[in-house]
């Protein structure tokens, strides 16, 4: 019985972003664990996928014209993650979210991201949304991508490879890219706990799209 569990958790972690992390544990000691991981967020395929134009207006509206956006830096340990390991309630200053300004697609997202996973950083809020932006500003995206204009079609391994070449220091193995139903939704790298280097990271490596190919939408 155990094992049949097992299998069907496994198949349901293959095609989505619920096990990208590996398992969850609400709660958690601030501080502890073991690195990051930047979730870039690639803004069209979200909207192709799953945004409400109604209710997304600031991210999928016509003419937003977003590419690559950070969903999250995420605590991350060697095997699943914190989440949500501040009070109840707390909430970021106004203060605290002017750093997160041009990171996230929405103000909402990173009062969520905030909540989720910056409160168990070990850090306050305006730290914490600096520490997105250190982060962020270490990846170059890759000019192809930067510049992309119309749909294009992408096996995971050329789209890591892409990173990779525009990145001194990075390699495969301290990334992954995540896709839903032949779109690309994210790319995932993994930084050190001091956010100086990229590191490996086995767990969010093998969590990686396992679509032969994938289409990265071209902004609308």
């Amino acid at each position: 019985m155990k094992r049949l569990a097992l299998a069907a958790l496994s198949l349901f972690c293959l095609g989505g972003a619920a096990c990208a992390q590996g398992f969850g544990q609400r709660g958690g000691t601030p501080g502890d664990f073991d690195f990051y991981v930047l979730a870039l967020s690639w803004s069209p395929g979200f909207c192709e996928l799953d945004g409400d134009r109604s209710r997304n207006r600031e991210q999928c509206g016509e003419g937003s014209n977003l590419r690559f956006v950070v969903h999250g830096l995420w605590p991350q340990n060697e095997r699943g993650y914190p989440s949500e390991c501040g009070p109840a309630g707390r909430s970021p200053s106004r203060i605290a979210l002017e750093q997160a300004e041009g990171l996230f697609p929405t103000e909402s997202l990173a009062r969520y991201e905030w909540r989720k996973h910056g409160t168990c950083s070990g850090s306050s809020p305006s730290d914490y949304f600096r520490d997105v932006r250190r982060a962020r500003d270490k990846v170059t995206i890759p000019p192809v991508l930067a510049r992309a204009e119309r749909d294009q079609s992408w096996t995971a391994i050329d789209l890591e490879r892409a990173f990779v070449a525009a990145n001194p220091g990075l390699r495969t193995d301290m990334m992954s890219v995540a896709c839903k139903r032949g779109v690309l939704q994210e790319v995932r790298i993994c930084f050190s706990k001091d956010l100086r280097d990229f590191r490996s990271c086995q767990e969010v490596d093998r969590s990686g799209c396992r679509a032969r190919e994938f289409t990265v939408v071209a902004p609308r």
